[in-house]
């Protein structure tokens, strides 16, 4: 029995790191190719930068690959043992299923911790350190911390419009100057340049070949005045020059930490005493709750997300082997392509629990345990009746 649990272990290891392998590339793919080597081919950065960057990309994306893997592993392995009648021998020499599959069982649970702690700790610190990666060797930018035609607030004193940017060139350049929040000038030029000196959070901006119009009580100065150059410097715009940190982006402490800063908020007594009815009192505490559920719900929902999540493992392999055993096929296509389907199935809940977050009345955080309890549970059906031998 010891060399038959060996046997399998060993099969479904190999197989699985095999596939996380294959999924983690495709999935890294996109990310790598849309940001890191577009980096590398303006020469914004060297290869080292892409080292780095594939680094601590495989953390988040294992998070997605280790799931499909393992289910992939579960459908080739039990597949290729049941087409071999490999399993029609072990059953033949009185060893049940579920006596031959418990390391396996054992090795999807234990994988399920390790993506617990990835999903929980590791994915979300090494998704901020890839960002901030990217915003320190300029692509945040490049592509959003200026963005084209758009009418940029974020700098004190002035409203930036740029049509086009390439790198930290910039065309089409229109600044305006406030006074008091009303627009005391303004200068456009036709070309420009700037420079972000992240020590001491300074922004410098250089237009070129331009024209400065002044104005007065909102009507346009007759003479405007012709600028070769120009420079503005903007201070105090540390908000834009780092990555900003998404709730998806957050640990499991943090989100904790910040849905109970949000209760605390929002638990603050009102005095609902000093309204005249009781009725009107029930509708004001409705009302504070419906606050509430909205403001917190997002919180909540990514945080369920990342513990739920972290048990797909164990109900991707419930499925997985007995319709391995039921497909009886060792075509490594056929299990992929079957894999990809579970997985689709799996994720849809996932999306529409996310999706659902504005409306905290149908409870989306609970939405995302769906897809664990319906996989173990039909899992747990497939394998007593592959059991049974039905």
């Amino acid at each position: 029995m010891r060399t038959l649990h060996l046997y399998l272990t060993r099969q479904v290891l190999v197989t699985l790191v095999m596939t996380v392998a294959v999924f983690t590339f495709v999935l890294m793919l996109g990310s790598v190719l849309k940001e890191v080597l577009g980096l590398l081919v303006n020469r914004q950065a060297g290869p080292w930068l892409v080292v780095q960057s594939i680094g601590l990309l495989i953390p988040f994306v294992l998070v997605f690959a280790l799931p499909m893997g393992m289910l992939t592993a579960t459908l080739l392995v039990f597949g290729r043992f049941s087409a071999d009648q490999e399993l029609t021998a072990v059953r033949a020499s009185g060893v049940s299923l579920v006596a031959l599959i418990t390391p396996v069982l054992l090795l999807s649970v234990g994988l399920s911790g390790v993506a617990a702690f990835i999903n929980m700790q590791i994915a979300p610190q090494c998704r901020v350190a890839y960002l901030n990666l990217l915003y320190r060797v300029g692509m945040a930018q490049a592509g959003s911390f200026i963005p084209e035609r758009t009418y940029i607030k974020d700098f004190p004193g002035s409203i930036i419009y740029v049509n086009k940017v390439r790198g930290s060139n910039l065309t089409d350049v229109l600044v305006y100057t406030l006074n008091e929040e009303k627009v005391d000038s303004y200068v456009r030029a036709e070309s420009g340049t700037y420079l972000v000196d992240r020590a001491n959070n300074v922004i410098h901006v250089w237009l070129q070949n331009g024209y400065r119009v002044g104005l007065e009580g909102g009507d346009r100065l007759p003479q405007p005045e012709i600028v070769e150059e120009i420079e503005f410097t903007y201070t105090n715009v540390a908000p834009r020059l780092q990555a900003k940190v998404n709730l998806s982006d957050m640990t499991y402490w943090q989100l904790n930490d910040l849905l109970a800063d949000l209760e605390e908020s929002l638990s603050t007594p009102v005095p609902l005493g000093k309204l005249p009815t009781e009725e009107l009192r029930a509708k004001m505490r409705q009302v504070f709750a419906q606050r509430k559920a909205d403001i917190t719900m997002p919180v909540r929902v990514q945080i369920h997300r990342q513990i739920s999540f972290s048990f797909a493992c164990i109900g991707f392999t419930l499925v997985g082997i007995p319709l391995g055993i039921r497909a009886h096929r060792r075509e490594t296509t056929f299990g992929i392509a079957m894999a990809l389907i579970l997985v689709l199935v799996y994720y849809s809940f996932i999306v529409l629990g996310q999706a659902l977050v504005g409306r905290p009345e149908l409870a989306p955080h609970l939405i995302l345990w769906l897809p664990n309890f319906i996989f173990q549970a039909v899992g747990i059906v497939l394998l007593w009746r592959a059991n049974r031998g039905v």
